[in-house]
């Protein structure tokens, strides 16, 4: 029997083979299918119940059975599942493709949107119908059926185009390795770094494109040139003459998502998307970019300058070069405040911040994690908690997925097995995941973080606590589905508490003495927060203009993606380009993920962040009421109105950038 078919809580990764998966999805297809017929086909008036509720609950064994396929696709992937991701993915958006366009069903949710004056519905409920009707609206429903039938074409492609990008990047990940044999050659490089790349299989060391082993190689190994050669290997994923290129891939996704939303008589992808987030349209994306380039700029000169005469002075560099940003930014950072991320290490025992980042969400919002054994996980690495608050009541499924490995991408991401619900009087409670690329543990040391590492564990916590603590009627609307824009304010803003001596007391403590943190160096983390702030501005500005170049305009003239970055990065460069090398082939924020005309939204909640994070260092970072504040208007309530109704709910005002800039010490 199929596992993924039966009913289950938690998910019984021990029991699904990689042939479960198919027919799972198409029979979980099948049983939505069936759903949405008995809604269509029910010959009473539509109403908010039979119509609105009805088809929010629909699809919920196809849910479960996907969010398990695609996560661990991202988190434990082969060859197999990638086949079966190419296979079901069209199946996927050919059913999504049934539902929107479906003119039985979408007549029925236009009746009762249509009748929604004479509804007395609450807030949430309003939300949901508008919500619900815009998704038909904005996916073609009033199309012809000529149209209708290109827009299916459209997206299923697209699915397909998405999978192979991001596959491509990960076998390309994957296929780099730098041996080194001579000892030499790692000269600079911490000890801990030489340990974690010790090779089990052949003599000396094996570096690799995941994280943990470029980011410290960049940083610290002095050869140049094996630096060199490590950093052009990283910027051409994608963009090399392999079967892995994905400059084809770049250039029909993008043709594709301005086809369909012109198709849907929008002028571009980007103006599409925008709609419905707060930003609203590309015209006050670009502004607020604008504006924020204005400021950074000046300062990001100066650092870059500054830079420059550090390198030149140190080890005679004349021209400042992509792989060398890493290697002085660390050494001057060391020079201006006495501060070794190698020294930090030691007090970020991953365990030790694990247990800081419970207390502090024990602290603020009553939360209480307990580590189990008896839920099953899809690898040995993972662990998993149980969630309650202060009075014992069941609160989420809390699983943590640390180590990088073979099958799993990149980065650091949050994800769910199972949505927050009210259903049939139960609020059925969520099941959240994080997912990240730490150090192992080796042979003689714990698992240690760098002080960027430890940042990124509390980013994705936010994410974490923004499902865990959702509590809404409908699952469409629970958690983190808010607009991406606002989506990133709960994990931004969480990161704050890595700089504060209050909270670093509760957990940065030395692996081997048990002492913590020394004060001197919670200080040097304070004054070194806004090190070279304007460049790492600038950056992530040119990440966001590069994605609204990509989707706010006609695209079908692009013929070279490296012509068409050197471009868009023009009003933000600083290093000088590098010929092999271009972004787009693996940004896969836009190109796999769900932020195509939407990397500014990174930016525009660090706005939010800031000012949110003022309000708590006005009244104690952790304070009870403005920490219930957050929990009650920002973290509990998922999409169930719009995000500055929430936020100033919350706040008492709307968000300004001068917190940001203050912080970032632009002004």
């Amino acid at each position: 029997m199929n596992p993924l078919l039966h009913d289950f809580n938690t998910a019984p990764f021990s029991k699904i083979t990689t042939e479960h998966y198919k027919p799972a999805i198409e029979k979980g297809i099948e049983i939505a299918k069936k759903e949405i017929a008995e809604i269509v086909q029910n010959t009473a008036k539509p109403t908010f119940e039979n119509t609105t509720v009805a088809l929010d609950f629909t699809g919920e064994k196809l849910n479960r059975i996907t969010s398990i396929f695609f996560n661990l696709n991202a988190a434990e992937t082969n060859d197999k599942l990638q086949k079966i991701a190419q296979e079901v993915s069209p199946l996927l958006s050919e059913f999504g493709n049934d539902i929107t366009l479906n003119e039985g069903l979408f007549n029925r949710v236009k009746a009762v949107f249509e009748s929604k004056s004479n509804l007395n519905l609450t807030p949430e409920q309003a939300m949901l119908l508008e919500k619900q009707y815009k998704s038909f609206a904005r996916n073609g429903a009033n199309l012809n059926e000529d149209a209708k039938n290109k827009l299916r074409k459209i997206d299923a492609q697209l699915s397909t185009l998405s999978l192979k990008f991001g596959e491509n990047v990960l076998a390309e990940t994957n296929a780099f390795e730098l041996h080194i044999t001579n000892e030499n050659d790692l000269a600079g490089l911490p000890e801990s770094a030489k340990e974690a790349a010790k090779s089990k299989d052949k003599e000396g060391w094996i570096f690799t494109l995941d994280y943990p082993s470029y980011i410290p190689f960049l940083t610290y190994v002095d050869n140049r040139e094996l630096r060199k050669k490590m950093a052009i290997t990283a910027g051409k994923k994608g963009f090399q003459d392999n079967e892995f290129n994905n400059e084809k891939n770049v250039l029909e996704i993008v043709n594709l998502r301005h086809q369909r939303a012109n198709l849907l008589s929008y002028k571009t992808h980007a103006h599409f998307v925008l709609e419905e987030r707060m930003a609203e349209t590309p015209e006050k994306v670009i502004e607020f970019s604008n504006n924020l380039l204005a400021k950074a700029t000046p300062a990001a000169q100066k650092e870059f300058q500054d830079l420059e005469v550090y390198a030149k002075k140190l080890d005679g560099i004349d021209q400042l070069q992509k792989w060398d940003a890493a290697y002085y930014s660390e050494k001057l950072k060391k020079d201006l405040f006495d501060l070794d991320q190698e020294v930090l290490k030691p007090y970020f025992k991953l365990e030790n911040v694990i247990a800081g980042v419970f207390e502090i969400a024990k602290r603020l919002f009553d939360l209480k994690f307990e580590e189990v054994s008896n839920i099953d996980t899809y690898h040995e690495d993972v662990k998993t908690y149980h969630v309650t608050d202060i009075s014992g009541n069941f609160i989420a499924v809390f699983y943590a997925d640390f180590h990088p490995r073979k099958g799993k991408r990149n980065g650091a991401w949050m994800t769910s097995y199972k949505s927050q619900q009210i259903k049939n009087g139960t609020n059925e409670r969520p099941h959240v995941s994080i997912v990240c690329n730490f150090t192992k543990p080796t042979e003689t040391k714990p698992s240690l973080l760098t002080f960027n590492e430890v940042t990124t564990l509390f980013h994705e916590f936010g994410h974490a606590l923004h499902g865990m603590l959702a509590n809404t009627t409908y699952n469409s609307l629970s958690g983190t589905s808010v607009s991406w824009d606002f989506v990133e304010l709960p994990s931004q803003v969480l990161e704050n508490w890595c700089f504060e001596k209050e909270a670093l007391e509760l957990f940065a403590k030395h692996y081997e003495t048990g002492a913590v943190i020394p004060m001197k160096y919670v200080e040097k983390i304070k004054e070194s927060a806004s090190f070279q702030e304007g460049m790492q501005t600038l950056r992530q500005l040119s990440f966001g203009l590069l994605d609204m170049q990509w989707h706010g305009q006609d695209p079908t003239e692009i013929t070279s993606i490296k012509a068409f970055e050197n471009d868009a990065f023009a009003d933000t460069k600083l290093y000088p380009d590098v010929a092999e090398n271009v972004m787009s082939t693996a940004f896969s924020h836009i190109f796999q993920g769900g932020y195509s005309a939407g990397y500014y939204s990174y930016k525009w909640a660090e706005v939010l962040d800031a000012d949110a994070f003022e309000y708590f260092l006005e009244e104690g970072i952790f304070n009870k009421e403005v920490a219930t504040k957050f929990k009650d208007n920002v973290l509990s309530k998922g999409g169930t109105e719009k995000p500055m109704t929430l936020y100033k709910r919350f706040r008492g005002k709307e968000p300004k950038p001068d917190a940001l800039l203050k912080r970032a010490g632009l002004i």
